[in-house]
């Protein structure tokens, strides 16, 4: 008799367990995680450096579940001319990755080209003379590519 009490007792014990689980929501992401994604994947030096604090700081984030992962400049050279542009890229590729998991990647893609090519301007504004120039032109064939490949 105690083995059927102790058993029932198991057995009332784990069923109790699965509802509690099986009652349990998902974890849903912030409700403002679209407004927070388009105000990082915009072309201002302010949007850059939010986007930045925040990959520095991905677990303050982590219930928005956003996609950080990157392959930096693709198959092209991450520092071309020793032009840091992988930093560029990586925000590029933030917006990519988030705005198709969202499904607005279409609606929002000429944006996160154009936030792309400013993002490399302002890292050609770090040079002067020849040196600015030749990363201009290599910011432009980046974005070239984007624009017609991304």
């Amino acid at each position: 008799m105690r083995h059927r009490i102790t058993t029932l007792f198991s057995a009332l014990a784990l069923s109790l367990g699965a509802v509690a689980v099986a009652a349990s929501p998902a974890a849903a992401a912030p409700a403002d995680k679209p407004q927070v994604l388009s105000s990082w994947t915009q072309t201002s030096a302010s949007s850059y450096n939010a986007w930045l604090s925040a990959r520095n700081n991905q677990g303050s984030w982590a219930s928005y579940g956003f996609d950080w992962s990157t392959d930096l400049c693709s198959s092209s050279p991450d520092n071309p001319f020793g032009f840091p542009f992988s930093l560029s890229c990586a925000r590029h590729d933030f917006g990519y990755r988030n705005y198709k998991a969202a499904g607005t990647f279409d609606a929002n893609k000429t944006r996160l080209d154009n936030a792309f090519y400013q993002d490399l301007l302002r890292v050609c504004d770090r040079y002067s003379g020849a040196q600015h120039t030749a990363c201009d032109g290599t910011a432009w064939t980046y974005y070239q590519a984007v624009k017609l490949l991304g």
